[in-house]
């Protein structure tokens, strides 16, 4: 007989780490492995001196959230400890976003924490503790397979769904990952909270990322990357240089507001060429995208995504977090992996991950992702 995070043992056997945020939602999930009998420790991750690098206290990943974390932990009863992650999160996540903006892509920071701190340092650090599970307080779902494998999908609430950024969670690390909050609704959550008497049961979600304190990514790359960034031309898609800019990091494909720049035309950042430094704009039809090739492919899917070929297979993929998955076309010629959308979508960005389903359906299952490297229009008609 199975307990209910799926291993043949009681749980008072189990030994579950759960990662600690100092939020709501990993601070429930604590509780509620606690009152079930398993074996909890919680650990909180300081990924991030807000202190020294913003110049103001405390925040996300640093002071009030460790010391939220902690009180949870004090008043349900388990074990906490607090990692210093800080050089690791550094090196892997901030230093690559600073790059990635300053070549014109638009990262996301959330999906490389997950696959290079979260998912593979933490749970390194869980099994030397001697745990069974990591568990976290992410929305989406695992489901276990006869053959012991694991599958991820998406979560019961959609509103809530975090599938997307943790498409790069690779096969060996979920069969060691649990979500219990994936068939749960974001107000149940809070209802627990206030049940067990948490102190978190109102804290705000964390909204921004969270070593960008003030919402401006480009004030921090300025603060890591004094002098790297490089001002040039505005130019339309017709070659009229239209103004300049202080910056391709101040611009992201798609954007409309705050060009500087006036032609009596809506117009609209269409690509960022880092190497000339020129941010090209041009009419809203002109961001339509059915091509995209990705790189970086985590494959979750039954068959090696490499058999593919050119026939492909029918999907549903989300190039942006909020947006929901749309039907495509998933091929790889034995080198590369391409994804055709069946309806053109506006503003997909390289830099950006390109999440892969089953299906556009509500719990679908997550097949994969990489991040798109290149775009392209609609392909012309073949020759008669």
């Amino acid at each position: 007989m199975l307990n209910s995070l799926g291993l043949p043992r009681d749980p008072s056997e189990t030994r579950v780490v759960v990662a600690m945020s100092g939020g709501v939602d990993s601070s429930v999930v604590a509780a509620l492995l606690k009152r079930e009998g398993y074996d909890v420790l919680g650990i909180t991750l300081q990924l991030y001196d807000h202190g020294a690098a913003a110049h103001r206290k405390g925040a996300c990943c640093a002071g009030q959230d460790i010391h939220d974390a902690r009180r949870v932990a004090e008043a349900i009863g388990i074990p906490h400890y607090v990692l210093d992650y800080e050089a690791r999160f550094r090196a892997a996540v901030i230093d690559r976003f600073t790059q990635s903006y300053l070549d014109g892509e638009t990262p996301i920071p959330c999906v490389e924490c997950n696959r290079s701190i979260k998912f593979r340092d933490l749970l390194e650090t869980a099994r030397e503790l001697g745990a069974d599970v990591l568990a976290t307080g992410h929305y989406v779902a695992s489901r276990g397979l006869p053959d012991g494998r694991r599958t991820l999908h998406r979560a019961a609430d959609p509103g809530r769904d975090q599938s997307y950024f943790l498409y790069a969670t690779t096969p060996e690390q979920l069969n060691l990952l649990r979500f219990p909050l994936g068939e749960l609704p974001k107000d149940d959550t809070r209802a627990l909270a206030r049940e067990f008497g948490l102190t978190v049961a109102e804290k705000a979600d964390s909204q921004d990322i969270c070593f960008v304190t003030q919402g401006r990514y480009s004030d921090v790359i300025e603060r890591l990357k004094p002098g790297a960034v490089q001002g040039g031309d505005i130019v339309h898609l017709d070659g009229r240089v239209l103004g300049q800019h202080n910056g391709i990091i101040h611009y992201t494909v798609g954007q409309r507001k705050g060009l500087g720049v006036s032609t009596g035309e809506p117009l609209y950042v269409i690509r960022l060429e880092a190497k000339a430094a020129r941010v090209v704009v041009g009419p809203r039809e002109a961001l339509a995208t059915r091509m995209i090739r990705i790189t970086d492919v985590n494959w979750l899917g039954d068959v090696p995504v490499e058999s593919l070929g050119n026939a492909g297979l029918e999907v549903a993929v989300r190039v942006r977090s909020t947006r929901e998955p749309r039907p495509a076309i998933l091929r790889h010629d034995g080198t590369a992996a391409t994804v055709e959308l069946l309806s053109a979508e506006d503003g997909v960005s390289p830099g950006q991950a390109c999440v892969i389903y089953e299906s556009d359906l509500p719990r679908a299952r997550v097949l994969g992702g990489g991040t798109i490297a290149r775009t392209s229009a609609e392909a012309a008609p073949a020759a008669a």
